[in-house]
């Protein structure tokens, strides 16, 4: 399955998100996109923030100029600011592939048992991939959230949904929602981010609510 969207449709989708940064201002906005939010905005953007335990499934491609790849996400399991992230991917031989961390800090277990532990979790992805994947943002990103730290700017749709974020130079694009979990807003299943000719795609399949160990 091609999880990459053609160069015309890329092309377009950067020229929509550059109304989406909060150092630059774009009038009129995008046909169909207002950067009002929705009056249930606030209430739902809580909602989410208090999803903090849970489990997803899905795939993971990633398009950069060096190369290119996909994987099946296995798990990705998140408790608060911990996470257990585990990859399986023939790209680069990786294998199944198991990442466990915090902000600040991973340990990246590759198929053949060899474990490396880095303070800069982007950095050894990079490193051991040549993935280049914004962790500590991703977690907030993949519920329709903006990061806590930077500037960032939110365009909405004719239907109330999130449609963009633009933070830390990249742009994210919300192409679906679903409502996986019972009692908590509908949830993105397939974002884009983008950042210059850096693409990186999630596309959820499941997603269920964990029990946080710390309640």
């Amino acid at each position: 399955m091609n999880f990459f969207f053609p160069r015309l449709l890329l092309t377009a989708a950067c020229a929509l998100a550059l109304g989406a940064c909060t150092s630059i201002q774009l009038e009129p906005l995008p046909e169909g996109l207002t950067d009002q939010p929705p009056a249930d905005w606030s209430e739902r953007s809580e909602r989410l923030k208090n999803l903090q335990s849970w489990e997803l499934s899905g795939k993971l491609a990633v398009k950069q100029p060096s190369d290119s790849g996909t994987a099946i996400i296995n798990h990705w399991i998140q408790e608060r600011d911990a996470y257990d992230l585990e990859l399986s991917s023939s790209f680069l031989g990786m294998g199944r592939t198991s990442l466990q961390g915090v902000p600040g800090f991973i340990s990246l277990t590759l198929p053949d048992g060899e474990t490396y532990r880095s303070g800069d979790p982007e950095a050894l992805i990079a490193a051991a991939t040549g993935w280049q994947l914004p962790l500590n943002s991703l977690v907030w990103w993949i519920r329709g959230l903006p990061g806590p730290d930077g500037d960032f700017r939110l365009l909405f749709n004719d239907e109330n949904q999130l449609a963009m974020i633009r933070q830390e130079g990249w742009e994210i694009r919300y192409d679906r929602w679903q409502p996986f979990i019972a009692g908590y807003p509908a949830l993105p299943a397939r974002i884009t981010a983008v950042k210059e000719d850096k693409r990186v795609r999630v596309v959820v399949v499941q997603w269920n609510e964990t029990t946080d160990p710390a309640r």
